[in-house]
């Protein structure tokens, strides 16, 4: 027991010694940042409501992607799937609104259209998300990871 013990201190200050001033890869503030968006994103639109309901819940995640985007771009994470993703998720969110003035027009709670449109915004939310969870765990470039 004790063997493994001090097995595992060494490989700690093994792995703590190379490179201490290089940013930490696990990027710490955009993981927390993803969490958050991942809770929000989960929790919006419960079983039972409208797809009014939903969008509203969906508009309150604006905030925790900004967060998170930002965080994208303070360690340079920004990529062509990222804005694929971003473009998408924009796409979206405009059909959503567009559906949701229709089922306002029309005073319909349950509108079709904007049920559809919803789910399709929670998707892409969901897309993101992914996407910006890849780029937090990929290995930075030139890290040894590269085929020959």
């Amino acid at each position: 027991m004790r063997a493994v013990t001090v097995l595992a201190a060494c490989t700690a200050l093994v792995a703590g010694c190379g490179g201490d001033t290089a940013p930490d890869r696990g990027y710490p503030e955009l993981g927390k940042a993803l969490r958050s968006l991942s809770r929000h994103l989960d929790g919006a639109c419960g079983r039972a409501e409208a797809p009014v309901s939903c969008a509203e819940d969906l508009d309150r995640l604006t905030a925790p992607t900004e967060r998170a985007f930002a965080q994208v771009l303070e360690h340079k994470l920004l990529d062509v799937g990222t804005v694929a993703a971003m473009n998408e998720l924009d796409r979206a969110r405009e059909l959503r609104v567009a559906a949701a003035e229709e089922a306002r027009s029309r005073k319909d709670p349950h509108h079709v259209p904007l049920a559809r449109a919803v789910a399709a915004e929670k998707r892409a939310y969901q897309g993101l998300l992914d996407e910006l969870e890849r780029l937090r765990t990929a290995p930075p470039p030139g890290d040894g990871t590269d085929p020959l």
